[in-house]
């Protein structure tokens, strides 16, 4: 007698599997903005991509909707116009302000007892 497993089955064709996983549908563009360093004072468009900031003192104007906004690091200034998806802050003394959207907040830093600024601001 002959014991087949399933993998030998599987590998002989003797058994068709199918696996199916579901792809999450993003609305994002490609062409994501990183803005990395110390310092940086920029203005851009930020054409409904997300934004990341990473570094520390820089102060960032993103004109248009942004997908999503991420900043790391410390004493960054983030103002937006437009956040369609979330916001995620990591580190301390962030602010990222915006004045139009309903995104979901994220402040990472709060969770480990740092103090961030994430507001609704008028335009």
């Amino acid at each position: 007698m002959r014991i087949r497993t399933f993998g030998g089955l599987l590998a002989a064709g003797l058994l068709g599997a199918t696996v199916t996983v579901g792809i999450p549908v993003a609305h994002a563009k490609n062409g994501d903005t990183h803005i990395t360093g110390q310092g940086i004072a920029q203005t851009l468009d930020c054409n409904e991509s997300t934004l990341f900031v990473t570094g520390t003192g820089n102060y960032i104007t993103a004109k248009g909707s942004c997908w999503g906004v991420a900043v790391q690091g410390s004493s960054n200034v983030v103002i937006v116009d437009n956040v369609i998806n979330d916001i995620v802050v990591y580190g301390f003394d962030q602010t990222v302000l915006y004045h139009d959207g309903a995104p979901s907040l994220w402040d990472r830093g709060r969770e480990l007892g740092m103090t961030n600024r994430i507001d609704r601001v008028p335009a």
